[in-house]
């Protein structure tokens, strides 16, 4: 009978080593995914862009002071971004020239690139063909009288 028990659970500590081997498979996969897929860098440049930081401060302080907004506007239906830019007293920013993309913020996409025409004074208007609906980054660079504005939004476009 001892020999008839022992033989039945045999089996036993082999059930724990295929248990962790996928366990540690699993998790194989996942660490390589995880670190294949995204780098965490933002810019091509960090390092030096780091280096320059203060550089990068005082640039956006002037760009504080000029007090320019963008307002974004996703149609969904028709693929349509709108965007209408205006000064600090809310007067729409006539004269202006915008350029925008959408950057994807988890996975290493080539940027899309918006061309925006305009519609009104301080309104621009341009048709996206998304790979991929969900969150986006916007870029958005305003040029007018020398001065230079750039805002990153996060968009969520469904």
């Amino acid at each position: 009978m001892t020999t008839a028990l022992a033989s039945r659970g045999r089996y036993i500590p082999w059930l724990f080593v295929g248990g962790f081997a996928i366990v540690v498979g699993v998790n194989a996969i996942m660490i390589t995914f995880a670190v294949g897929s995204f780098s965490g860098l933002y810019t091509p440049k960090p390092r030096e862009r780091g280096l320059h930081y203060n550089a990068v401060v005082a640039e956006q302080k002037v760009r504080d002071t000029l007090g320019w907004r963008i307002d974004t506007t996703w149609r969904a239906e028709t693929g349509r971004l709108e965007l209408a830019v205006s000064d600090a007293a809310g007067q729409p920013l006539a004269g202006a020239r915008v350029s925008a993309e959408l950057v994807r913020p988890a996975e290493k996409r080539p940027p899309v690139g918006v061309t925006l025409a305009m519609t009104d004074p301080g309104k621009f208007a341009g048709f996206i063909e998304l790979p991929v609906r969900g969150n986006w980054d916007l870029d958005v660079i305003i040029e007018r009288d020398g001065n230079r504005f750039a805002q990153t939004r996060r968009v969520f476009l469904k």
